[in-house]
């Protein structure tokens, strides 16, 4: 240990010597840490983002299109509606792992509120859909299974609706007209704010299905329906259990096209998250490159300083030093410098992390793996590219070392 602390001793006083060479040497690891330090924190940042965005949509999310057909070898919707209220019923009675299921009639609309109009989408859905999409309401309440069954003229208006018509009065058991039909508003939803795909999902009016088929568009037939499963985990065992069951009422053979489509929010989760990570993996290497540009610049700056110190090799030999005490002193100088830039760049890349996230809309997430590794890569990059400098010292002849001049 006393012999460890002296050759590092020594090693310390060599980088003192000569500052700004050593700083300039560093520059290179610095630069590469932070970079992908950075780089992993706006990645990370994005994941988590698009996940939030994803979870929004709702709890284990199914969405269940009709009117699919394959024509010319292509899977295309025809339009026509497929799935009734009774395949809705059947679904909900019969599929164990779906928690629940509510039908969907999408309409656009005007919004009037006296001289205040606004162009939206009017959704109808059943009373379980706030469970379905995990969306509660903020003031006032959803309506109840008596106003679908009575078809109501009743409505739950989102945010950025409630917004527009009423501006920032209370809606909640005021009028308005959709289709100059008089709806009475009984509900403001939460905000959500923007989907995946940068959608506002505040801009929208929630009805009872029923109302938006009979009198909003004059029609028995629902557009979709959406299901919730049990669990993350169940996901994929209530698609199984919706297919199979629509499948037999439907009465499609085995070797049948089905004539509808089941989208879940875990194969939107997995296509996002799986395109953030290909794309924080092209960063994080692009910026992996200054950090072999910085290993090769400590390699350089080492080779000059065996050469610059070959006397002191000499004498150091001369005065009972080991070819063993020789290459630990140059791996501890080209180790410190790879460290002393680790740490820096760590540094940087935090600052620069939380820099990205205040001047731009991508968020940042600095992970503490990528700080560890970070500093562990950048003495992995100092012991290795060290190596070969530190190897050429020790191997200096103490003879022909004292002559040099």
């Amino acid at each position: 240990m006393l012999k460890f602390l002296t050759i590092l001793k020594v090693g310390l006083k060599a980088i003192a010597r000569n500052k700004m060479r050593s700083a300039l040497t560093a520059l290179g690891i610095i630069i590469g840490v932070a970079c992908v330090i950075a780089m992993i924190a706006v990645g990370q940042g994005s994941q988590a983002a698009i996940q939030a965005q994803i979870s929004s949509l709702g709890t284990n999310f199914l969405m269940i299109f009709p009117g699919v057909a394959t024509q010319s070898g292509a899977r295309i919707f025809t339009g026509n509606s497929t799935i009734t209220d009774d395949d809705v019923d059947a679904v909900r009675a019969e599929c164990p792992s779906v928690a629940y299921v509510t039908p969907v009639s999408r309409s656009a609309a005007q919004v009037v509120n006296g001289s205040l109009n606004w162009g939206t989408s009017v959704q109808g859905v059943g009373v379980e859909w706030p469970f379905v999409r995990s969306w509660n309401v903020d003031k006032g309440a959803f309506f109840s299974d008596s106003d679908v069954r009575a078809a109501s003229k009743v409505c739950v208006l989102g945010a950025t609706v409630a917004n527009a018509l009423f501006e920032g009065q209370d809606p909640v058991g005021q009028m308005v007209r959709i289709k100059n039909f008089p709806f009475r508003v009984i509900g403001v939803l939460e905000t959500k704010g923007g989907n995946t795909m940068g959608q506002d999902q505040d801009d929208t009016v929630i009805a009872p299905y029923t109302t938006v088929m009979r009198v909003l568009k004059k029609t028995s037939k629902i557009d979709m329906f959406m299901a919730s499963a049990v669990s993350r985990q169940a996901v994929e065992e209530a698609q199984k259990e919706i297919e199979a069951l629509l499948r037999q009422r439907h009465r499609l053979g085995p070797g049948q096209d089905a004539d509808f489509m089941i989208r879940s929010q875990q194969e939107i989760a997995q296509t996002a998250d799986q395109t953030s990570k290909t794309l924080s993996l092209l960063l994080a290497s692009a910026a992996s490159i200054s950090l072999l540009v910085g290993g090769i610049g400590i390699m350089n700056i080492m080779l000059v300083s065996v050469t610059e110190r070959t006397r002191e090799i000499g004498l150091r030999k001369a005065l009972g030093a080991r070819s063993g005490d020789i290459l630990r002193q140059f791996l501890i100088e080209s180790s410190t410098i790879a460290l002393f830039g680790g740490a820096l760049g760590v540094l940087c890349g935090v600052l620069l992390a939380q820099l990205v996230s205040i001047v731009s809309p991508l968020p940042s997430a600095v992970q503490v793996w990528s700080v560890i590794g970070g500093l562990l890569v950048a003495l992995s990059v100092g012991l290795f590219f060290g190596t070969y400098p530190a190897s050429k010292a020790a191997k200096l002849d103490p003879v022909v070392a004292l002559r040099s001049e």
